[in-house]
Order: structure tokens, then C-alpha cells, then sequence
């Protein structure tokens, strides 16, 4: 039979004391690292890589065409994608070492459906180990994480956590990473696969981005995966959708600003035209002022200086408020105390208004008529169109604010006399002491200003007329207070100096008893002072028309002769009425009041008045001695031309 041969280390000798002692070295050597067998090489385990994460970027459709260099990147970058996932799943940057094998298997498989007879790791110069191979032997996300830092950390979560599909924030994350791998990661990596540059973006992929690594952007921005059919297709919809609204929008950007230009010419145009007709206006108006500036003393006024002196038209210094305005207290530079009227109506007719009422008050000069210091006209884009009057200040107000306002005691009967001479003395001079001759139009108790020593001044006006003398006007447009306009002006628009002798007759009748022009009775029943006030004298009682409660009271026959004065100015009928002059001469003297004609029956009056009115005759009052009777009659022997004068030769008629 055969012989068999047996291992050499099987033969036996006789060792020397020193071969002895090398041989039982040896074999403690071989007992602790026994040789690995067959089965230890080849022990490989199933790669835990999930590559078919690619899928989703398929690069089938729009791929360049094919490159080796170009194809070998793509491989590289796909497998860092799937690193990340795999890191962020595990906490490990690589696989086992004994799955590199089994991992470099797999991803051969899915590559070669997509680029048939390719291999990976023969083509791209891919060694089987290095994908189990890293950067600083860093494995796993806590190693990295300490040797980067938290606040290197948080700049990269700052800049990476956030969709990378746009550029801009693709581009701050990109550069926080590189600052990163400068700073940090500067060993030496082995092979090409899993290097030091791709550390950054596998753990950026992983854990600083909210979206992931399987998301469109990250991978685009991370790991240059762009080859997506589906997400190619929805960023060429996105991208035509966008150029779609930009257009629009572009269009419509376009039309409003056409618009807005077009507007902007149509407000200039309209300022122009305004402004064009403003400097008309200020032309004229200032012509028209300054001609009366030149022949007066007036004073023109900066607005500046009227709006120191009204606190900026503040409303505790208003005194006086009307239908062209306000009135407003004012101090002026010197100290002096003003009254400033502001005219709201600043239009063509309101101008005409302001220079009419200027040229008025600079035309008279009287005691007894509210004197004009001077005015102020300004227009500015601020404040606009201003015009202003300015007077002296009336400090103890208007007489409707002592007879009707809020003052507490009441006017005595010396400065009652002293106010209604005054206020006859300041018509009789517009009458026929101005030339050419004034119609005031507005004569009522707001009117009558009063001075601290309650001197009676005429003011506003605002209506005033010029006339020649004896002329007669016609007017369709009439103007004046409800109460105070005299009949034949508010029916016929007939307008002559007896119009404001019916005024005067009105507040003078409101002066004596207290009431106003025209007030409610018990019943609440409209009457006219005037209406009453004859009432009581065609019944022989003129003193029950004078005030009860007015301190003072002077004698009888004096309030008698009064009371008949202003029943006679406020006679309905025109020719009746004395003159101005007539009025005063019988309020200075002891000249006696003509007989008071009948007033005609008013058209809403009862049977008993007309009755009375057909059987009235003579009625005789007595007074006192020195005192004339007077008697009322249905027929005087007037002046055929109607002025009245007849009946005042300066004797009374009887």
C-alpha cells in the first residue's frame, strides 16, 4: 500500500536547550493568532445601503450624452446621496468593511439597468475597500460633531435648513460647508469616494436639512442630482407659469404707469389752471386793495403776523361767528388788541365780497362806525386762499350779547340813550355824510359793537351799498336778517336809505323792551317786535313797552317819546318812516314826534283788528307838560313824490 507522507512540523527531533527554547515561542506565537481560514475571508454580509433611493432621479430623459468622466462623477455623487441617508438613519457615515463587497454588488445592479456593460469600479478606477473607508477615520455622526463645535454646527443649520431649490440659498449653505472643511477637515482621505470634501454635504444632507437628502433641492444643491423627469418637467411648468405672471404683471406695471402719468399731467394741468386763475384773481384783488391802500391809511398784514396774534386762529379766541365766517380775537405785535374777520368763502364772489367791504370801511371815518386798521390776503399751498379784516376790538362785545347773550346785568337807561343816539349819529353819517352815499342792509343788534365805554359802533358791512343821492334801487337778490328787513324790501326788492331806518326802528324797539325782532308769544305764536310794540301804543300804553327790569328808568315822557320814535321808524309803510337825520334831531332835541300814520291791515289779521282799523280816528295821549299831544290819523298830507319830507318841517302835525 502506499506510504503516506506526513507534514514536516510533524517530524519529530531531538532539540538543543536553545532550538528548544525558540520552538516553544513559536508555538505560543501560533496558539494566540491561529491562521484565518477560508471560511473568515470570504465571510461578507448583505450591503445596508438603500441605492434605490435613485430611482427618483433618473437620469433616462434628459442626461448629457454619454461621458466616462461625467458618468463616474454622477456615480460618485449618487453614492454620497445615499451615505447621507444611510447616516441619517444610523448615525454612521459607511458601511461595515465587510459590506463593501455586497454594497459595490448593488449599486453595479441599479447602475447597469440605466448604462448597460458599465463597470462601476472598473471604468471609474473604484477600489472594493474604499467605501467602507472615510475622512480622519471619522465613522459616525458624534465623532464628527465634536471635533467641528456646536456654533460651526448652528452656522450650517442657519444657512442649510431651509428649500435649496433656488440658488440664493443654495449658495449660503454651500459656503458655510466649505468653510467648514476648511477649517476642520484638512487630514488626508483615502481613496476617492468617501473623502473629506464630501463630509460636509453627506452630514448637511442628513441632519441639517429639515427636507433630507431624498429631497429635489438638496440633492440638486448638495450632491448635483438634477436628472429627475418628473421634477424637470414641474421646474420648465414653474418656470413657464412664472414668465406667464411676470408678463402680466410687467403689463400691468406698464398700463398703470401710463395711467399714473396720465393722471399726474391731468392734476398738473388742473393745478396750472387753477394756479393761473388764483394769480388772475390775487392780480385784481391786490390791484383793487392797493388802489384803496394808496388813498388810505391802511395797514396790509402778513399772515404770519395774524396767525401769532390769533394763537393760529385758535377757538378760544373766537368772539363772533357768522355766514362769512368767524371773528377772532387778536394781540398784534405792539400790544394792541384787534378783531380779526375771516372771510370763508374764498371763491371769485368771495373776493369781491372782501375788497367791497374793504372799500367801504376805508371810505368813512366816523366815531360811531367800526374803524378798519387794515387787512391781509395770502395764498399759499399750506393755508390756501386767506382773507382777513382786521379792526379795532370792541371790548364790551355786541349789543344782542348784552340783550339777549349771557351778560348778567342789564343795560341802564343812560347807556340804553347813549347806544341809540349813536347808532342813528353812525347811519345818519352813511346816509348823508359819506359820498357817495352808503345803505348799510344789515342793521341789527349783532352789529352794534360797543367800546368800553359803550359808545355804539356800526360794523359789518358786508352788504353795504353805494348810491347816489335820491336814486332808488331795484334789487332781485335781497339781503338782510329775518325780522330786521323792511317790508317793501323783502316784497318788492325796493331798497333806499328808509330800508335801514326800518332796521333801526327794530333794534331800537328791541333796545327799549328786551325782546327780540322777532320772538314767540305765550301761546307759541310767532310775532314781530314792531308788530306788538304798535299794538300797545295804538292802545295808549307806549310805556308798557319799555323793559320792567331795566335799572334806571328814565322819565316818563322821555320813554314815551322814545317808544314812539322807533314805532315810527318801524312803520310797514316806506314814506311814513322819518330820515336818519330827522331821527337824530328828535333824539339830541326837544323837537316832538310827528302824528304816526294807521298801519295797513295785515293780511293774516282777524275781524276784530280790521273792524278797529274802520272806525279808528284820532287817539290822544296825554303827557306831561311841555310835551306835545300827537295823534294817530288815517290821511297826512305827504309829499307827492313819496321821500317823505313833508311830515317833518320840524313841528309836529296835530
Amino acid at each position: 500500500m502506499p506510504s503516506i507522507q506526513t507534514p514536516p512540523y510533524e517530524t519529530l527531533t531531538i532539540p538543543t536547550p536553545m532550538s528548544s527554547l525558540l520552538f516553544l515561542l513559536l508555538l505560543l506565537l501560533l496558539s494566540s493568532s491561529p491562521p484565518p481560514t477560508l471560511s473568515q475571508k470570504n465571510d461578507t454580509v448583505a450591503c445596508p445601503l438603500n441605492f434605490t433611493v435613485l430611482r427618483r432621479f433618473d437620469p433616462a430623459s434628459n442626461r448629457p450624452k454619454f461621458d466616462r468622466n461625467t458618468e463616474c462623477q454622477y456615480i460618485l455623487q449618487g453614492l454620497r446621496l445615499v451615505e447621507a441617508q444611510y447616516l441619517q438613519l444610523t448615525g454612521s457615515f459607511l458601511p461595515p468593511p465587510n459590506a463593501s463587497e455586497s454594497c459595490w454588488a448593488a449599486y453595479q445592479a441599479l447602475a447597469s439597468e440605466f448604462v448597460p456593460n458599465f463597470d462601476i469600479r472598473a471604468s471609474c478606477g473604484f477600489e472594493t475597500s474604499w467605501i467602507s473607508q472615510g475622512c480622519m477615520n471619522i465613522t459616525t455622526r458624534r465623532q464628527f460633531e465634536a471635533l467641528v463645535g456646536n456654533a460651526t454646527l448652528k452656522d450650517v443649520i442657519d444657512n442649510c435648513n431651509q428649500s435649496l431649490e433656488n440658488s440664493s440659498p443654495c449658495a449660503s449653505c454651500t459656503t458655510s460647508l466649505s468653510s467648514l472643511q476648511a477649517s476642520y477637515l484638512t487630514g488626508k482621505s483615502v481613496g476617492n469616494v468617501s473623502t473629506c470634501t464630501a463630509y460636509p454635504s453627506v452630514y448637511a444632507a442628513a441632519f441639517a436639512n429639515q427636507y433630507g437628502p431624498a429631497d429635489a433641492g438638496t440633492a440638486q444643491c448638495l450632491f448635483s442630482l438634477n436628472f429627475s423627469t418628473q421634477s424637470s418637467g414641474k421646474k420648465k411648468r414653474t418656470v413657464i407659469l412664472i414668465s406667464l405672471v411676470a408678463c402680466g404683471v410687467a403689463l400691468l406695471v406698464i398700463i398703470g404707469g401710463l395711467w399714473f402719468l396720465w393722471h399726474k399731467y391731468d392734476q398738473f394741468m388742473i393745478k396750472k389752471r387753477r394756479k393761473d386763475y388764483n394769480d388772475k384773481i390775487e392780480k385784481g384783488l391786490g390791484s383793487a386793495l392797493e388802489s384803496i391802500s394808496g388813498s388810505t391809511t391802511l395797514i396790509k398784514f402778513k399772515y404770519e403776523e395774524i396767525s401769532a396774534a390769533t394763537k393760529n386762529f385758535s377757538r378760544d379766541n373766537i368772539i363772533g361767528r357768522g355766514g362769512y365766517g368767524n371773528v377772532y380775537k387778536g394781540i398784534l405785535d405792539d400790544g394792541s388788541e384787534v378783531a380779526l374777520k375771516r372771510f370763508k368763502n374764498c371763491s371769485a364772489a368771495g373776493d369781491a365780497n372782501f375788497a367791497h367791504e374793504v372799500g367801504v370801511i376805508a371810505s368813512v371815518r366816523h366815531v360811531n362806525l367800526v374803524a378798519l386798521r387794515g387787512y391781509c390776503t395770502a395764498t399759499t399751498p399750506l393755508v390756501g386762499h386767506q382773507r382777513i379784516i382786521v379792526c379795532d376790538l370792541m371790548k364790551n362785545g355786541s349789543l344782542h350779547d348784552h340783550l339777549f347773550g349771557s351778560f348778567g346785568s342789564k343795560l341802564s337807561w343812560p347807556i340804553r340813550q347813549r347806544i341809540v343816539l349813536g347808532t342813528a349819529r353812525g347811519l345818519a353819517y352813511l346816509h348823508y355824510g359819506a359820498q357817495p352815499a352808503i345803505i348799510h342792509r344789515d342793521i341789527k343788534a349783532n352789529n352794534i359793537l360797543l367800546d368800553e365805554a359803550f359808545e355804539a359802533k356800526v360794523a359789518d358791512f358786508g352788504l353795504a351799498k353805494f348810491t347816489e343821492e335820491g336814486m332808488t334801487h331795484m334789487s332781485t337778490r335781497v339781503a338782510g336778517t329775518m325780522g330786521y328787513v323792511a317790508p317793501e324790501y323783502a316784497l318788492y326788492g325796493q331798497l333806499t336809505e328808509k330800508s335801514d331806518v326800518y332796521s333801526f326802528g327794530v333794534v331800537f324797539l328791541e333796545l327799549l323792551s328786551g325782546k327780540k325782532a322777532l320772538h314767540v308769544t305765550n301761546d307759541n305764536q310767532p310775532l314781530l317786535v314792531t308788530d306788538w310794540a304798535w299794538a300797545l301804543v295804538r292802545n295808549g300804553q307806549p310805556l308798557d313797552v319799555v323793559d320792567d327790569d331795566m335799572p334806571e328808568k328814565g322819565a316818563p315822557e322821555v320813554l314815551e317819546k322814545y317808544v314812539l320814535i322807533a314805532v315810527l321808524c318801524s312803520h310797514p309803510q316806506l314814506h311814513a318812516r322819518p330820515t336818519m337825520d330827522q331821527v337824530v334831531k328828535m333824539l339830541e332835541t326837544d323837537l316832538s314826534v310827528p302824528s304816526i300814520p294807521e298801519r295797513p291791515v295785515s293780511i293774516v289779521a282777524n275781524i276784530e283788528d280790521i273792524e278797529r282799523h274802520s272806525s279808528s280816528g284820532s287817539l290822544h295821549l296825554s303827557s306831561s307838560g311841555g310835551y306835545q299831544t300827537y295823534t294817530f290819523e288815517s290821511h297826512l298830507p305827504f309829499n307827492p313824490k313819496g321821500d317823505g319830507e313833508s311830515s317833518f318841517s320840524g313841528v309836529s302835525t296835530v
